[in-house]
């Protein structure tokens, strides 16, 4: 079960570091190489160490427009078989990219209080858009984990950038909304004094607001909840980012949280590339479950990225409103997503006619 796998992977990973349980590997492991681009930041940092402690990845290469020299050096020196490197500025992006099997970008900035989601776009759009076409230009067949918010723009984006250099391929490019999963697990064993390990909580839909939709009536195990317990745990899974924005006063945002989700979810597909079957996660991605171009539901990994995106299966009633009342605002994000890169290829093409 995956929840019982996200409760043990401290546990893993220390079991790589001499002196303690040996691993029971019985061949060795695949040469995989991962980047962080971003690594320097407040996700990146704390995502690269859990990184650095598994024993999947063999090289480890961070990027960002600065600083990441120094937590590359401060992360070698952390016993365990991971060969860090460090890059740093436009000049050093190739190389850090140069034979990736996974691609995990954090970059860009965090939300803060009063920020609107405009204006997180506007920011993060342009850096998102860069890095992908240096992917698409020195990695091409790499796994992407997109995490840079909000999401449920940044992966239209990097589809659309992918398409104009034409390396697209939807089962390759993931938004990472691992986070939400591991919140409703929580909020909903805590809620019920269930046994952390043993709960699953799949989520669907996007990665943002009331596009963000657990399915209580698929947890397991399953128990009864009452239409205001569930009301409140959907409400509370949904304004997770925020209650952390808040609780930090201004001065964060789920870094942390975020980036112990991300190393999970990269742990699964670097599992899934090394052959290992039945690897099934939650993450946004371009499929044919519901009419949304876009959209988060379990999806099955396998050697090469995504096997298939699985189908909804039975949901309540309730759950059936909300993702009826989430069609504007996700449709409206991925709309904008797309509509930004064709805007600025447009813009690119004018100029170079002057």
């Amino acid at each position: 079960m995956a929840s019982k796998r996200t409760a043990m992977i401290f546990k893993r990973c220390m079991s790589s570091v001499p002196g303690g349980k040996p691993l029971p590997v019985r061949k060795p492991l695949p040469y995989r190489r991962v980047t962080v681009l971003g690594a320097a930041g407040g996700i990146g940092q704390p995502l690269s160490m859990l990184l650095k402690l598994n024993p999947l990845v063999s090289k480890l290469s961070l990027y960002d427009i600065a600083g990441t020299p120094g937590v590359a050096t401060d992360l070698s020196h952390i016993n365990t078989r991971t060969e860090v490197h460090g890059f740093a500025g436009d000049d050093q992006l190739k190389d850090a990219l140069k034979d990736a099997d996974l691609v995990i970008i954090p970059a860009g900035v965090p939300r803060k209080p009063g920020m609107t989601r405009d204006e997180l776009f506007d920011i993060n759009a342009g850096i998102v858009k860069k890095l992908v076409q240096a992917i698409a230009k020195h990695c091409p067949f790499a796994l992407i984990n997109m995490i840079s918010n909000p999401v449920n723009s940044t992966v239209p984006i990097a589809a659309e950038v992918l398409k104009v250099e034409g390396t697209y391929d939807h089962t390759r490019l993931f938004g990472v909304t691992t986070l939400d999963v591991v919140r409703a697990r929580t909020f909903y064993a805590k809620a019920k004094n269930l046994p952390i390990e043993d709960v699953d909580v799949p989520v669907v839909g996007g990665h943002a607001g009331k596009t963000i939709l657990p399915l209580f009536s698929q947890a397991t195990p399953q128990v009864p909840l009452s239409k205001e317990e569930v009301e409140e745990l959907t409400r509370k899974t949904q304004d997770g980012g925020t209650e952390v924005v808040q609780a930090k006063a201004g001065k964060g945002s789920a870094t942390l949280s975020m980036a112990y989700a991300a190393a999970l979810f990269a742990e699964s597909c670097l599992k899934a590339m090394n052959g290992e079957p039945n690897i099934i996660e939650c993450a946004y991605v371009g499929s044919s479950v519901t009419d949304y171009p876009f959209f988060a539901s379990k999806v099955e990994l396998g050697k090469h990225g995504m096997v298939k995106a699985l189908e909804l299966g039975p949901i309540s009633k309730y759950e059936q409103t909300c993702l009826d009342e989430m069609k504007d605002e996700l449709m409206g994000s991925i709309d904008k997503g797309v509509a930004y890169v064709h805007n600025t290829e447009s813009e690119k093409i004018i100029e170079s006619l002057k």
